[in-house]
């Protein structure tokens, strides 16, 4: 089998009612879908993500700036391919757009070599379960009152989940504990919480927060300073005993290496696009599971079900709907959990009706 071609489309999906992190507004997400065709007449499909449009030309001809490097190869090579990108970008660098190129590509690969052999990406890896524990993020933004927080909150556990984030970033701790006071409050105290700074605080800001936070039980604090501080990063985690979780903005297997040796968190949230796709996540992984430390998917849930499946020190999938509308298929949750689906590759497929609808003209 044999790579005959990459091709892409830029898709935008907008959001019935924007929301504000503690330092983003967003109004939509915008993709550089990736279809890469063989001589067998497979597809291999991947994405890569940004807020707003502004910049998908950019991620587009990324991807194509690689295409010399896999068109006329066999996508089982993978591994090689992989190690070729990461050699061809050089000059320009191995962390922000050339690993989100990088990435999309890698993804496609392993969805080829599924589908080749009719197994799923999970079955690939080597698999471990067949559901993994989710919590939904995808609400409990800052922009909502507390009234909304907490009817949110419920709206969550109505749906089955038994595990949830909210975002801080008000302008006092008083206020963003009033909040977190308030979903605790409407989901009871058996309920998964975490919460989430988006990397809003300074670090004596962050401290006290982590402190205020405590007796609300919190499964991890997340990003509470700016993710390049890592030296920030793991004064916060010295000083507060909820777990930190950090790693989003993170690239590559050498950045993650600095968090460990920095111990700037206690969970690590890998992001597919960032770390540079499959390949480099299951790296990150195993790296991580040799210091007993955590991973959590960042976003991808679709795709990163089936790391959830083989590397067993995933403990959560987050489970974020913004791109369902993309694909054929849905996400099955059962008591909690999302399952992982046993579809050859990656098990999701671009819906071809979705893309038109949501197409960049």
């Amino acid at each position: 089998m044999k790579i005959t071609q990459l091709r892409t489309q830029q898709v935008q999906i907008p959001f019935d009612k924007p929301f504000r992190t503690a330092i983003h507004r967003v109004e939509s997400v915008a993709c550089v879908l990736l279809q890469v065709d063989t001589d067998e007449g497979l597809v291999g499909e991947g994405l890569v993500w940004c807020m707003g449009t502004q910049r998908l030309a950019v991620l587009d001809a990324m991807i194509h700036s690689l295409a010399h490097k896999v068109v006329g190869r066999d996508p089982h090579e993978h591994a090689g391919l992989w190690e070729e990108m990461w050699r061809d970008v050089n000059f320009f660098g191995h962390k922000g757009i050339t690993l989100f190129g990088i990435a999309a590509i890698d993804m496609a690969l392993w969805d080829l070599v599924g589908k080749a052999h009719g197994l799923s990406v999970c079955r690939l890896l080597g698999q471990s379960r067949d559901r993994v524990r989710a919590y939904h993020s995808g609400g409990l933004w800052v922009s909502l009152s507390i009234d909304e927080l907490q009817a949110e909150a419920k709206d969550f556990l109505a749906q089955g989940y038994r595990a949830m984030k909210m975002r801080l970033g008000k302008a006092t701790v008083a206020e963003d504990i009033e909040r977190v006071a308030a979903v605790r409050e409407a989901i009871g105290p058996d309920i998964d919480l975490m919460a989430d700074a988006n990397q809003g605080f300074t670090v004596n800001h962050a401290i006290r927060m982590g402190r205020a936070l405590e007796p609300y039980n919190l499964v991890w604090f997340e990003e509470p300073v700016q993710a390049y501080d890592l030296a920030g990063s793991a004064r916060v985690a010295a000083e507060i005993d909820t777990p930190i979780a950090s790693g989003e903005t993170e690239y590559a297997r050498y950045g993650f290496r600095d968090m460990l040796e920095r111990q700037s968190a206690d969970v690590l949230m890998p992001d597919l696009e960032r770390v540079g796709g499959i390949t480099e996540f299951v790296k990150v992984a195993h790296m991580a599971d040799a210091f007993d430390i955590p991973i959590s998917p960042h976003l991808y849930t679709e795709q990163c079900l089936q790391l959830c499946g083989a590397l067993s020190n995933i403990r959560y999938s987050e489970m974020m709907p913004w791109f369902g509308p993309l694909y054929n298929e849905s996400m099955e949750l059962v008591d909690g959990d999302l399952l992982v689906p046993d579809r050859p590759g990656l098990g999701f497929t671009f819906n071809p009706d979705a893309i038109g609808r949501y197409s960049v003209k």
